[in-house]
């Protein structure tokens, strides 16, 4: 394991993963990256021919964070999955288990350096969505960059991308075509080789196209979008890794009907690091930033400096992480309370 293959390589492989390998694979092992996860089996790339495992208990393992992702380096013993190898990022969010209110995780991602945020440039911005979408992007340890697709089907492009910037702060906003293919020469150099690149956004939103072009074949299904509220399809119903022939790495991902936080405090405070700065001079350290006396937000506000409806969008969400991690703590407790009552072997 020394010397790193070509054909992982390829794959984004390289001497510090081999070297936190080395003790863990055995002479007839094979190690590879998850290309897709099927119910109990997963699809592994070895740079050559791809082979199929079962993921067996890993697969239905309780915490959701330990399951086999797309994009996780992986050994195979045999025809089943041993181990997942320590993951350098994860794409998490968060979801709802059973038709309950009890969130979980789910890793949408593994080991990603960029993710583009994809959303058709022909409809009203979702500020709010793509807000929640940079939390989990630097969550993650990911680069985020904002993808507006379908630019030929309006005149006002330069506008459009300037209300995303307003959003996004200093976080790079591309408005592409993949049909006349503007814009797509600088996105795809941003896919360099071994580096690996996940897609998400919602459905309808053009993320199959523009892997399609990435490609530049019909790689990939697409579907029209509804005429009346302009949503798609879910085209793609599985998360996929694609390799280009230009040696970048992408994953396309269903598309998200909601993005679900998850023990995100980090990636809040990135995403919306211009009201954490300013709320570090409010006169409480623990002000809620609504109605507060000298709260240094809401004069940002009233001076004209700082979008009301962006401050509100961080006070909500603020509110939802304190939950998110009440439960949590809930969790834990409950768990411990049941350990506790197991009979103990005599």
């Amino acid at each position: 394991m020394s010397a790193v293959p070509a054909e992982l390589a390829r794959l984004g492989w390289d001497d510090e993963r081999a070297a936190e390998a080395a003790a863990r694979v055995e002479p007839n092992d094979v190690v590879g990256r998850v290309g897709r996860v099927d119910r109990g089996w997963i699809t592994v790339f070895t740079g050559r021919k791809p082979l199929r495992a079962r993921a067996a208990g890993l697969g239905r393992h309780r915490d959701p964070m330990r399951r086999p992702a797309v994009g996780d380096w992986v050994i195979v013993r045999g025809d089943a999955l041993v181990e997942v190898l320590p993951r350098r990022s994860a794409l998490v969010r968060g979801v709802t288990e059973g038709g309950t209110d009890a969130a979980a995780a789910q890793v949408v991602a593994a080991n990603v350096d960029r993710v583009f945020i994809v959303h058709a440039i022909d409809v009203p911005l979702r500020a709010r969505r793509l807000e929640r979408e940079l939390v989990v992007v630097h969550d993650a340890g990911a680069e985020p960059v904002v993808v507006l697709t379908k630019a030929e089907l309006v005149d006002d492009v330069d506008a459009r991308v300037g209300a995303a910037r307003a959003v996004v702060g200093s976080v790079a906003v591309h408005a592409v075509s993949a049909r006349t293919t503007a814009g797509m020469d600088a996105l795809r150099a941003s896919v360099e080789p071994g580096r690996t690149v996940a897609i998400i956004g919602p459905s309808g939103a053009g993320k199959s196209t523009l892997i399609n072009g990435f490609v530049g074949e019909e790689l990939l299904p697409t579907g029209e979008v509804r005429e009346n509220d302009r949503r798609g399809r879910h085209t793609t119903v599985a998360r996929d890794l694609v390799l280009l022939d230009s040696g970048g790495i992408v994953v396309d991902t269903p598309g998200l009907r909601s993005v679900g936080l998850w023990d995100s405090d980090d990636g809040f405070e990135e995403a919306f690091a211009d009201v954490e700065a300013l709320a570090r001079d409010c006169r409480f350290a623990d002000c809620l930033h609504r109605s507060e006396p000298g709260c240094a937000v809401r004069a940002a506000v009233a001076r004209g400096d700082l979008d009301e409806d962006r401050v509100d969008a961080y006070v909500h969400l603020d509110a939802e992480l304190d939950r998110l991690a009440d439960r949590e703590v809930e969790r834990d407790r409950e768990e411990r309370r049941r350990a506790n009552q197991r009979p103990r072997p005599s």
